[in-house]
């Protein structure tokens, strides 16, 4: 078994919408990595961060996207920052991955800047998602076998270039 697409991508690229669309439209089931970490954890990302720190977050992570790609059959959407983990773009070699592209000025617009997500909250979100953006931008680009920009698309339309470039 494993995963038919696994959708990565920065913050507010739109990884669960279009995973969940992409998954009703090839009648395959739907999973997202965050949920489960939440599961594993018992409390929400932003508590794992804030009461264990982001390495234990990480590895919680690390281990529930290794756990997902062996279970899951269908559309599998990991975390934004999943591809910081070297293991985890070793294990994503063997799975076609579709990284959803967000430019900076849209992904803050989508994201307004969430206190949900605890790696833009604090002084300076701008900078933070725009560091962000500049670290993870070649790491996606390492693990992608489709790239899809959702700056100016739907999600439909976004989902509809997924299928197209999987069919090309």
């Amino acid at each position: 078994m494993s995963p038919r697409y696994v959708v990565v991508g920065p913050p507010g690229a739109g990884k669960t919408t279009v995973s969940e669309l992409l998954a009703a439209r090839l009648g395959v089931p739907f999973r997202d990595v965050d949920a489960d970490v939440v599961e594993l954890a018992g409390k929400p990302i932003s508590d794992i961060f804030t009461d264990d720190g982001e390495p234990a977050f990480r590895a919680m992570e690390e281990e529930a996207v290794a756990k997902a790609l062996v279970e899951h059959e269908g559309v599998l959407a990991l975390g934004g920052g999943a591809v910081l983990s070297a293991t985890t773009r070793e294990r994503l070699r063997e799975h076609t991955v579709v990284f959803l592209n967000v430019g900076m000025a849209e992904g803050v617009r989508r994201t307004g800047l969430s206190s949900s997500r605890p790696l833009l909250s604090g002084i300076n979100p701008r900078a933070t998602f725009k560091a962000l953006l500049d670290a993870r931008l070649p790491l996606y680009r390492e693990v992608a076998t489709i790239e899809v920009l959702t700056d100016s698309l739907d999600p439909e339309r976004v989902t509809d270039a997924v299928i197209k470039g999987a069919e090309a």
